[in-house]
């Protein structure tokens, strides 16, 4: 039940975010929560609270990002949830009919009461260290 729940609001955040609208997606986490993105890529590292996961957040919509989320699950109660998502991120952006930057991920995230209180992404940050590469080849 309440990874179908979960699985909804995620759903309807992430319509939001594709139409370039991060409010119901930053309201989803805690004043204090950490994101965790890894790699060397200029999205890689800690991002600690809404103050900072918000310019995080205009970011992933500025550059024209697409997700599509494939599966939600939820694990626990709801002052203890684990949330796994899997989904895939792409560009509007084409290059020979293919988007310019293309990946699959898991997303894992702790949530209390319906706020995430720490996410961490995990996809192939290789890809995402391609497309800088490729945005800064392009200006």
């Amino acid at each position: 039940m309440f990874s179908t729940v979960v699985g909804v609001l995620l759903r309807r955040s992430i319509k939001a975010l594709n139409a370039g609208d991060i409010g119901p997606a930053l309201s989803s986490y805690a004043e204090d929560a950490v994101l965790v993105f890894p790699g060397e890529s200029t999205f890689g590292g800690s991002y600690r609270g809404r103050s900072e996961i918000e310019p995080f957040l205009r970011r992933f919509v500025d550059l024209g990002l697409q997700m599509q989320v494939d599966k939600v699950v939820a694990t626990g109660l709801p002052w203890r949830m684990t949330v796994y998502v899997e989904a895939r991120d792409h560009t509007k952006e084409q290059a020979g009919g293919q988007p310019v930057y293309a990946n699959r991920l898991v997303i894992v995230c702790r949530a209390k009461w319906g706020r995430i209180t720490h996410q961490e992404d995990y996809l192939d940050t290789q890809r995402v260290a391609g497309y800088d590469a490729h945005r800064a080849a392009a200006g």
